[in-house]
């Protein structure tokens, strides 16, 4: 156990479940050393050398809290695929939930000061929140006082919007009875522009082309015939309404499917003629995937001179999202690249290491595809900062 008492002594901390070191940036910038890092990710351990010159342990299991050294600080973000909505929602019959347990292990003989985690806000509610009760019994008999507290970027200006739930956990004996103050802020003016690159300096693989280029144009035309002020949604599930379905095979759907067909009939009967000439011009490419062939218009009423090209666009499972562009939609791990419409182009990983919070100087993986799981997956520095700068005030560190 180690005790720090003044304001000028460098912490140490472990970062544990480290990912590209979102932690790591946030506490190194307030002058911390980190003694220890662990990550499964062979990938995600390269990018962690290469950015911090330090070769982080590849299996949290083999950490032996018995021979490892003093540390102030244990953080980590822990695994949220059982936990959040786009996982299955496992909890405990998922090994990855059980992850949590190899914190409180180390944390039960090393007794750090601080621990700082972050994970997705459904854990407070998931397995009908006995996984949040779970969390919080552990870290109260550890010795724990636990302050939470649900953040997002787009709070402090930054144009992402993730909200996660952060763990404040304070070693009982140091505890000093209130709680840190963090003033949130209710709404920060987002510049966008601020964290786009210039579109030249974009390499020209970002700009979408070819059929995805051709089935957003589709759109695009079928946007322009509705009237200011039209309503579109739910779903557009178009391919559905020109299928010509028999009763039998229409009563073999998704309970779901019929009803956004159903809902869909008020708009497709209106427009009847213009969809009929419309799908008859493009039926080819919105058969091409299943997905080009819904519309997800998450922007309100039709304004305008509107557009699709005037929003954020997702090609998702579910279909082709259209969403506001005032911020990116949440970056995940999984291949659904915002569109930034305005300029036809997905954004590029060092948007998404902006997005993310981390400095120009964070060298980037040469392979796009791991960027996007790798910030998808990271915490927001600027929000875990602070957090942990908040903290370390409160009890005069900082």
């Amino acid at each position: 156990m180690t005790s720090i008492t003044n304001k000028q002594s460098k912490m140490k901390f472990i970062d544990l479940f480290c990912g590209i070191g979102g932690f790591h940036q946030a506490l190194g910038s307030l002058g911390h050393e980190c003694i220890l890092a662990s990550d499964k990710d062979k990938k995600c351990r390269e990018s962690y050398e290469r950015n911090y010159n330090m070769k982080p342990n590849e299996d949290v299991y083999k950490i032996d809290e018995k021979t490892m050294g003093d540390f102030d600080i244990l953080c980590g973000g822990f695994p949220c695929q059982p936990f959040s909505n786009g996982g299955k929602k496992k909890t405990f019959d998922d090994d990855r939930g059980l992850l949590f347990d190899e914190i409180i292990r180390i944390a039960k003989h090393k007794k750090p000061r601080f621990m700082f985690l972050e994970n997705v806000k459904h854990i407070l509610k998931v397995g009908n929140g006995e996984v949040i009760k779970y969390i919080k019994e552990k870290l109260d008999k550890t010795g724990y006082h636990l302050q939470m507290q649900v953040m997002s970027p787009h709070h402090f200006g930054i144009p992402q919007q993730r909200e996660r739930v952060y763990f404040i956990c304070i070693r009982k004996d140091i505890y000093n009875g209130t709680d840190v103050e963090l003033k949130i802020p209710d709404s920060t003016p987002i510049e966008l522009e601020k964290f786009m690159q210039k579109k030249e300096e974009v390499d020209e693989r970002y700009f979408v082309k070819g059929i995805e280029l051709d089935v957003l144009k589709a759109w695009n035309e079928m946007i322009h015939e509705f009237e200011v002020d039209e309503r579109i949604s739910p779903t557009i599930l178009i391919n559905d309404e020109y299928r010509n379905y028999s009763l039998e095979e229409y009563e073999k759907l998704a309970a779901w499917r019929k009803d956004y067909m159903e809902k869909n009939q008020r708009l497709i009967t209106k427009y009847r003629k213009k969809f009929d000439e419309w799908y008859e011009k493009h039926k080819t490419i919105l058969l091409r995937r299943e997905i080009y062939g819904k519309l997800e218009w998450q922007v309100g009423t039709i304004k305008p001179n509107d557009s699709i090209f005037n929003y954020f666009i997702q090609m998702r499972q579910s279909g082709i999202r259209v969403k506001k562009a005032e911020y990116f939609p949440t970056l995940v791990a999984m291949a659904q690249i915002p569109i930034y419409g305005k300029q036809m182009r997905r954004i590029t990983p060092r948007e998404c290491a902006r997005l993310q919070s981390f400095p120009e100087t964070f060298i980037l993986d040469e392979s796009d595809q791991v960027n996007y799981k790798q910030f998808g997956n990271s915490v927001n520095v600027d929000n875990v900062k602070f957090i942990i700068e908040n903290t370390l005030k409160h009890y005069n560190l900082l």
